[in-house]
């Protein structure tokens, strides 16, 4: 196999600006709306009936967005090839009743949202973002994208033994933000969000809103071989997965499948929800595009019996400074190309034969993949991957790219690799 080209410059910095207008699930899904229109694709309403027609189509729901191309001439038991991601980052989100604050600070009370490395939210210039409803049930988008709250650290004279005890932190009482000076005021930050969205007054009857690191994606070292941003996990693979499933709708003939990108929320909690990828949504779009072109529940069964899904996650690479974490024999490195995900106790749903599914698409797209195992010492974490694969009967294989740093407010990956991904992935979609 021939080398690879380094990386397509193109495709990382629009990745760093895919990331930096994505501070919450609902604006990636807007970012990634956007970026479907361009490419032809349509939006299609769940409470519409559908047609059969060819061409691209996309459904929107809160956090999620599932998209997919009907080649001419697609049979209703052509088979689907899926990429499924998330849209959710572990982070700090508002609490119903957001005010608070104690001694002379006005503080917004947030909740711990997954599995965030606490730590990296300490002492970082922290915006706003998430989706407002409003009165009427409509929505509305807000991104406060500046300094706007700051979760300050105390300081090492009130806590000698930090640096030799470690970092203790309190869920409840260390992660609240200070943004203002003065008396707590009910209803504050929620009118704070109505002025800078401009929305009237008492509008905003409901919310979903998270805290965000508003330091900008960057590339990084000597050689600015390595790329540092926030929400990696998973936006790189929901980026890299629109970028395959457009190129391949725009060269469309020919297709032997119905290519998909599935990109659910609550992955960090669960899946457990009607947008997450334990619940119908899936299934559903899946049914309904096979029904609409025709079919029956007979041409149902044979598209799913031959449909395969890639998980699309990102992984771990193995840590200069933590070595021994890791797997003694294998050690996914930056840069090496996207890694296979394998764990016989199927917290990852790869077998040999999706195995096979992945080197074939990897040798197609001329792309170098490496293999992923944990630590048998090392509980292992998983994917939307076995939940997929248990839940509609589909054939899935886990993959994503090797990062340091994961669930930090700020993650670190090559900058090669997120290009390669969307190669390997293009490859895959083409069947």
């Amino acid at each position: 196999m021939s080398a690879p080209p380094r990386f397509d410059r193109g495709h990382t910095d629009d990745l760093m600006s895919f990331l930096a207008a994505s501070p919450s699930p609902y604006h990636a899904v807007a970012n990634t709306a956007e970026r479907l229109e361009k490419a032809g694709f349509r939006q299609v309403a769940e409470t519409d009936a559908w047609d059969g027609s060819s061409g691209g189509k996309y459904v929107l729901r809160g956090g999620a967005v599932v998209a997919w191309y009907v080649p001419e001439g697609a049979a209703p038991h052509t088979p689907f090839r899926i990429i499924g991601a998330h849209t959710d980052s572990p982070n700090l989100r508002v609490k119903p009743l957001p005010d608070t604050g104690a001694h002379g600070w006005r503080q917004v009370a947030v909740e711990i949202y997954g599995g965030p490395l606490l730590n990296s939210w300490l002492d970082r210039d922290l915006g706003l973002a998430g989706r407002l409803t409003l009165r009427d049930g409509s929505t509305r988008l807000v991104n406060v994208d500046r300094p706007l709250l700051r979760v300050p650290q105390l300081a090492i004279h009130l806590d000698r033994a930090v640096s030799s005890d470690g970092l203790k932190l309190d869920k409840q009482r260390h992660l609240q933000p200070v943004w203002g000076l003065g008396d707590v005021r009910d209803g504050d930050l929620i009118a704070f969000l109505e002025e800078t969205a401009g929305i009237g007054p008492g509008e905003v009857t409901g919310w979903d809103l998270m805290v965000h690191s508003v330091e900008p994606p960057a590339y990084l070292g000597r050689d600015k071989e390595l790329l540092a941003g926030p929400r990696m996990d998973n936006l790189l693979s929901v980026h890299a997965g629109t970028a395959a499933l457009t190129t391949v709708a725009g060269s469309g003939a020919g297709l032997p499948c119905i290519p998909v990108l599935a990109a659910f929320d609550h992955e960090e909690n669960g899946s457990q929800s009607d947008t997450g990828a334990d619940g119908p949504l899936l299934g559903g779009v899946l049914e309904r595009s096979v029904f609409a072109r025709g079919g029956s529940y007979e041409d149902k069964a044979r598209a799913f019996a031959g449909t395969v899904c890639l998980s699309s996650d990102t992984g771990h690479a193995v840590h200069p400074n933590y070595a021994e974490r890791h797997d003694p024999t294998h050690h996914p490195r930056v840069n090496g190309g996207p890694i296979l995900k394998v764990n016989v106790n199927n917290r990852y749903a790869t077998d040999g034969s999706g195995r096979a599914v992945w080197a074939a698409a990897c040798e197609k797209a001329d792309v170098p993949f490496q293999s992923f195992v944990s630590n048998n010492s090392m509980p292992c974490g998983t994917t939307i991957g076995p939940i997929t694969a248990a839940r509609h009967g589909i054939r899935t294989v886990d993959i994503g790219v090797a990062i340091l740093s994961m669930h930090s407010a700020r993650e670190l990956c090559g900058v090669d690799d997120p290009w390669l991904l969307a190669t390997s992935l293009a490859a895959f979609l083409e069947g």
